[in-house]
C-alpha cells in the first residue's frame, strides 16, 4: 500500500529530526555540531551564512575546537557573531583561526539538558505515534469504504504496528546514547 510506503518516510524524517535535535545538546564534549548550524552576519552584514559554509571546524582534543575561516579576512567577524549567538561559548582569536575550549558540564546542568533530552525524545515519539495515527484512520476508512477487505487492513495494520516500534525503539535507543554522553564525565 502506497500509504504505508509514505508513512514510513514520514517516520523516517521524524527521527532524522530528532537525532538532529538530539545532537545540538552540549555533552561537555567539543563537537562541530555545537557551532556549524550557527547563522552568522558576515562581509559587514551583507550576508548571513552558517558557520559550516564559512570555515573548517575541526576538534583538537575533547574539549577544544578549531574554527579555520575558508576567508580570512572575516576570521574577526565570525568570532564576533559566536559571542553573540549566546550558546554560551567563548571564542578566541588566534590568527586567521578561532578556538573554542568547551567547559566542562556541572552536575545541575547535566542535570537540565538530561531533562532536555527526554522532552525531544518524547516529542519524536509522539510525532511517529501521530503518523501512526493518521495511517490506522486512514485504512479503518478504507475499510468502512469496502475499499480494503478486512485481511488486508489487519495486515497492513500488523506492518505499521511494527514499523512504528522499531522507530520508536531507535528514538529510545538515540535516547540512551545521549544519556550516557551526558552522564560521562
Amino acid at each position: 500500500m502506497a500509504d504505508l510506503a509514505e508513512t514510513q518516510v514520514k517516520m523516517q524524517k521524524a527521527l532524522d529530526i530528532i537525532r538532529q535535535d538530539l545532537s545540538t545538546i552540549r555533552t561537555g564534549r567539543a563537537t562541530p555540531v555545537l557551532v556549524e548550524n550557527l547563522v552568522l552576519a558576515v562581509y559587514g552584514g551583507s550576508q548571513k551564512l552558517k558557520l559550516a559554509e564559512l570555515a573548517t571546524i575541526s576538534t583538537v582534543d575533547s574539549r577544544t575546537l578549531l574554527i579555520t575561516p575558508f576567508d580570512p579576512s572575516i576570521a574577526e567577524e565570525i568570532n564576533r557573531g559566536i559571542q553573540m549567538a549566546n550558546v554560551g561559548l567563548t571564542p578566541i582569536l588566534e590568527g586567521e583561526a578561532i578556538r573554542i575550549s568547551i567547559p566542562s558540564l556541572s552536575e545541575e546542568r547535566r542535570q537540565e539538558y538530561l531533562k532536555l533530552a527526554k522532552q525531544k525524545e518524547e516529542a519524536g515519539r509522539i510525532m511517529i505515534r501521530q503518523l501512526r495515527h493518521e495511517l490506522m484512520s486512514h485504512l479503518k476508512n478504507a475499510l468502512q469504504a469496502k475499499e480494503i477487505s478486512e485481511d488486508d487492513h489487519a495486515r497492513w495494520e500488523k506492518e505499521m504496528q511494527e514499523m512504528t516500534d522499531k522507530f520508536i525503539t531507535e528514538i529510545d535507543e538515540l535516547g540512551r546514547k545521549k544519556e550516557e554522553e551526558l552522564l560521562q564525565v
